[in-house]
């Protein structure tokens, strides 16, 4: 009689899939995360990808991983370190002997681990375990590539199309250990290649050979139960935040009244934007795919000039060479979304690598006085509420406003439960109709209280007007050099934007009431910051987290919050630029700071330790 498998429940468990670019890590997870997502769990993912389009085979430089999160409760971040690492070949298990934990389980195709293939690796022995010091690991050793040639010869492939479904044989074992039925996962393969019922066929037949081969060794290791998380009623996706973003300006667009135009030109990590704007035209979306980022943007401020709710999507560089053209809708106040998707940089940087150095450039990067607003989202749904807010103060305040996300959040998914849109915020243009005053309308007459000037669309009988990039007159509205009217406009257009706290909402300390510190963060970094609040707490500390989205203008309380706390740290993926600009915004301000800039998210367990050295100092 067979031995039994050692079945271990666990509340949380981190899986990591990793393998030449080509050998479909990003598929793998993908499915398996939906697969996680359908069966009730809580989901946090990250793909990593390597810089070059397609690194020699085999070498440290081309390996593409994926790491998915997920338990019986909230999860939110995609974890420190992997319970699990499918390895398809030494240079994926050498790039991630950092990322697993010493009694992991590792799956290896051990027709991958030969003598050349360990030379590409730079391996100096034949052992690449004990070479890297994995004595305590479980190892499930598979002639993956081998099992999945015999097992699909009935379908006639040739060695190289045979060969593209080794990873649908690791994610049927993957499947196994983690007790996941395959029904869902076949669906998922049969849409994904209807159009080629061979290959789905194929990818399904390996798929099975790959759950069969797991119960063949299961008394060799571990296998592992969670929990499903009681949902919430309503209609659940696994979205990422590059998603989420489109779907968030398509919803403020429909709640404004407005057709939605975006003009863009393709950039990592941003160009799925483009992508999924482009697929909805049954949602009356307008796209435009432009000849480079300057003319993205200039579309754009057409658009928006024309009437529509109107946003162009880029990243770090694409930002740099739209400023110009956003200082123009600074001076021209019109309504206009700018995404920018963070990545590492200067320059071109790392394309596929995610950092938060672009608040500077988001919050000054431009010549004269040009103010507007800046938005930061938080994790990969929350990109839905930071574009439809982005939206929002867009059209009822008439100004840019450059949402920030960053390639870990744009990438990386989680399970989204669709919102009600009749439970988010009206959005109310400040048309031409709502001008009422003696005086005549020019094109700059604007609301007393907010400095909103009134929006005339093109084409609307008795308000023919011109705005452009040269200063104007603020009583008349035509060209004017005059200094003290310049200083009345650049006051005015500060002012607008400084009013816009009013109508957005207060920071939200969460956390203890009486906290020692108080973890302050922005952005995409909000996952691994609460985690490392609450690993604090269980520890018996009093800490607390203050997550800004909204950073220009700042929320009405900042200046409260930040006082309240005897030691405050602000801790962000650049070299301290949030923490220079809290400083400056509120007298006296002197925090802490933890900065590391390495391309990749935080690890919780470094946030835990430098956190406790300074609430113990």
């Amino acid at each position: 009689m067979a031995e039994q498998t050692k079945v271990t429940t666990l509340e949380k468990v981190v899986i990591r899939f990793s393998g030449d670019s080509g050998d479909g890590m990003q598929l793998t997870g993908t499915i398996f995360s939906n697969l996680s997502a359908i069966f009730g769990n809580e989901i946090s993912t990250f793909p990593d990808y390597p810089a070059e389009v397609r690194a020699p085979q085999g070498t440290l430089s081309g390996v593409s991983g994926f790491q998915v999160h997920l338990g019986s409760r909230k999860i939110f971040t995609p974890g420190d370190k992997a319970d699990v690492l499918v390895a398809m070949n030494p240079a994926a298990l050498k790039v991630n002997v950092k990322n697993i934990k010493p009694n992991a389980i590792v799956i290896i195709d051990t027709d991958s681990f030969k003598k050349s293939d360990l030379d590409k690796a730079l391996y100096t022995t034949d052992d690449p375990f004990q070479e890297l010091g994995l004595g305590g690991v479980q190892v499930v050793a598979a002639p993956i590539s081998t099992m999945v040639k015999d097992g699909l010869a009935e379908f006639g492939l040739d060695n190289k199309s045979a060969l593209r479904s080794k990873n649908m044989f690791a994610l049927g074992l993957v499947c196994w250990l983690f007790d996941r039925p395959l029904e869902e996962a076949m669906h998922m393969l049969q849409n994904k290649f209807a159009k080629k019922p061979v290959i789905a066929q194929a990818n399904i037949k390996a798929l099975t050979d790959g759950y069969n081969y797991g119960h063949n060794i299961h008394a060799s290791v571990s296998t592992y139960r969670i929990e499903s998380k009681k949902a919430e009623p309503g209609f659940y996706t696994d979205v990422n935040g590059n998603k989420a973003t489109s779907y968030g300006l398509i919803a403020a667009a429909e709640k404004a009244g407005l057709q939605l135009f975006l003009g863009s030109y393709p950039i990592t990590p941003a160009t799925d934007i483009l992508h999924e704007l482009s697929k909805r035209k049954d949602l009356g979306v307008i796209t435009v795919q432009a000849e480079d980022e300057i003319a993205g943007i200039c579309t754009a401020i057409g658009g928006s000039f024309a009437g529509c709710l109107a946003a162009t999507s880029t990243s770090g560089p694409g930002l740099a060479l739209k400023s110009e053209a956003i200082g123009l809708a600074v001076i021209a106040e019109l309504p206009l979304v700018i995404i920018d998707v963070q990545r590492g940089g200067p320059s071109t940087g790392m394309p596929t690598k995610s950092e938060q150095t672009d608040l500077m450039q988001a919050l000054y990067g431009r010549n004269g006085e040009s103010p507007l607003v800046v938005i930061a989202a938080s994790t990969p749904t929350d990109c839905f509420d930071a574009a439809y807010w982005a939206g929002k103060l867009a059209v009822e305040h008439m100004t840019p406003v450059i949402l920030l996300t960053d390639a870990f959040i744009a990438n990386g998914s989680s399970a989204w439960k669709l919102p009600e849109l009749d439970q988010y915020p009206e959005i109310k243009p400040n048309y031409v109709s709502n001008y009422h005053d003696e005086k005549p309308w020019k094109a700059y007459r604007r609301d007393k209280d907010s400095h909103v000037r009134y929006w005339a669309i093109p084409g609307t009988e008795g308000f023919a007007h011109r705005l452009g990039g040269l200063e104007k007159d603020y009583e008349t509205s035509a060209i004017s050099t005059d200094p003290v009217n310049h200083q009345k406009m650049v006051a005015t257009r500060q002012a607008k934007i400084d009013k816009i706290a009013d109508y957005i909402p207060e920071v939200e300390v969460i956390g203890d009431t009486d906290a020692d510190l108080l973890i302050v963060g922005w952005g995409g970094t909000y996952g691994h910051l609460y985690e490392a609040m609450e690993t604090m707490q269980e520890q018996g500390k009093k800490v607390a987290l203050a997550h800004f989205k909204f950073i220009s203008p700042l929320p009405k309380n900042t200046a409260e919050v930040l006082s309240k706390y005897k030691k405050v740290v602000v801790a962000e993926q650049n070299n301290g630029q949030f923490a220079n600009y809290l400083r400056g915004k509120v007298p006296g301000f002197n925090p802490y700071k933890f900065n590391r800039v390495k391309g990749q998210p935080f690890i919780v367990g470094r946030l835990v330790e430098e956190f406790t050295k300074i609430l113990e100092a």
